[in-house]
């Protein structure tokens, strides 16, 4: 198959996951052309079967801001014509399915346009109500529309008038990249042998709640020394800073802003937390499960379909931030439980989330939808 993917390409869930499916299509031979406005984050080397196609958002005096949606289209169009493609894979609703939709107008002759609804577009995005019609139409006028999870697909039926089937095609992980790497001399660095690690990676976005991860930080160094490693970047990142200062945890809150490889520093974690106010799936709770490490988030969105609660981690009320730390303590201070949640994490992130089966999935949607199986 011949696909062009669209997505945003900065450091988010959405983005990674679209970057690592257009990947692992091209490794099983397809022909996969990234469109986006810039190299997408994971995008980093060279690799067969790929190609990024830059959209130039043009600006004119006449335009207050740069027409983004019609600079898109124009590209899907040309990419579409030039490279031939069968179908427009575009990840997020607005703006890229709209300009999706109506490149394959344009462009005629079998076009298809396959939008993936990754969360934020449809719970935070949706929620303005000046959205709602383009939204709806954009998602019904997609000739195939999956979600990341079941608890998003529920929130689309509820939110919007959607008269077409949306699908549940789960994140993924591949586990031969995602697995756990000790080391000894990295967690040195940041950690006594009395310590224990702790780690938050995210786009630092409010809807994230950063800084809540500092705070349980906090409460566990009443009990026990640890340390907080915060990984990325984005506009909550001071508000993190100031509260590890209020709180006097300063020296044991180490932002390491975005950073290309997480594995390495998820190896030296012995806890994630994902303190989130909504979650549609929870890309970087299962990175951090098939790294062995045990997650103890809140119970939103998508979290209860990743995160089995008692088992590979704990969920707790989004403003139950006591309830996190209590719950963080019983995970760090019982070795047999420990092991436990983190060899459960592993297996759910190798049996439940494998890429390679995930993958497959969406070729097989990619086959209904063209009229191929």
């Amino acid at each position: 198959m011949r696909i062009g993917i669209t997505c945003y390409p900065s450091y988010g869930g959405s983005g990674v996951v679209a970057t690592e499916l257009g990947m692992q299509l091209a490794r099983r031979g397809h022909s996969v052309h990234f469109i986006c406005y810039d190299l997408p984050f994971r995008l980093d080397r060279y690799q067969a079967n790929i190609a990024y196609h830059e959209v130039d958002v043009p600006t004119y005096p006449l335009f207050k801001y740069p027409p983004y949606l019609l600079a898109l289209t124009n590209k899907l169009v040309e990419t579409a014509r030039y490279e031939s493609l069968d179908l427009l894979h575009v990840h997020y609703a607005i703006p890229h399915a709209t300009s999706a939709c109506l490149a394959r107008d344009i462009v005629g002759g079998g076009l298809k346009v396959i939008t993936t609804l990754h969360g934020t577009d449809i719970t935070l995005v949706g929620a303005e109500p000046s959205f709602r019609e383009v939204i709806a139409y954009s998602i019904n006028s997609s000739d195939g529309v999956t979600a990341v999870s079941e608890a998003l697909r529920r929130d689309t039926l509820n939110t919007f008038p959607v008269t077409t089937e949306v699908v549940v095609i789960p994140n993924f992980v591949d586990p031969e990249i995602y697995r756990r790497r000790p080391d000894p001399e990295l967690r040195a660095r940041f950690a006594g042998p009395e310590d224990k690690v702790l780690i938050h990676v995210s786009n630092f976005r409010p809807v994230k709640r950063a800084p809540l991860a500092v705070r349980v930080l906090a409460g566990i160094n009443h009990r026990m020394p640890a340390q907080l490693l915060m990984v990325g970047d984005g506009p909550e990142v001071a508000a993190a800073h100031e509260l590890a200062r209020e709180l006097g945890v300063e020296d044991r809150v180490h932002f390491l802003g975005r950073q290309e490889n997480v594995v390495e520093l998820l190896s030296l974690a012995d806890l994630f937390l994902l303190p989130s106010e909504k979650e549609s799936f929870g890309l970087a709770a299962l990175e951090a499960m098939a790294c062995e490490v045990p997650v103890v988030a809140s119970r939103v969105g998508g979290l209860p379909e990743v995160v089995t609660d008692g088992v590979s981690g704990f969920l707790v009320d989004p403003d139950d931030v006591a309830g996190m730390v209590e719950r963080s303590l019983e995970v760090l201070c019982e070795p047999g439980l420990h092991g436990r949640m983190a060899a459960a994490a592993r297996a759910a992130a190798v049996n439940s989330f494998p890429a390679a089966a995930v993958v497959e999935r969406y070729e097989a949607y990619y086959r209904q939808v063209l009229g191929w199986s």
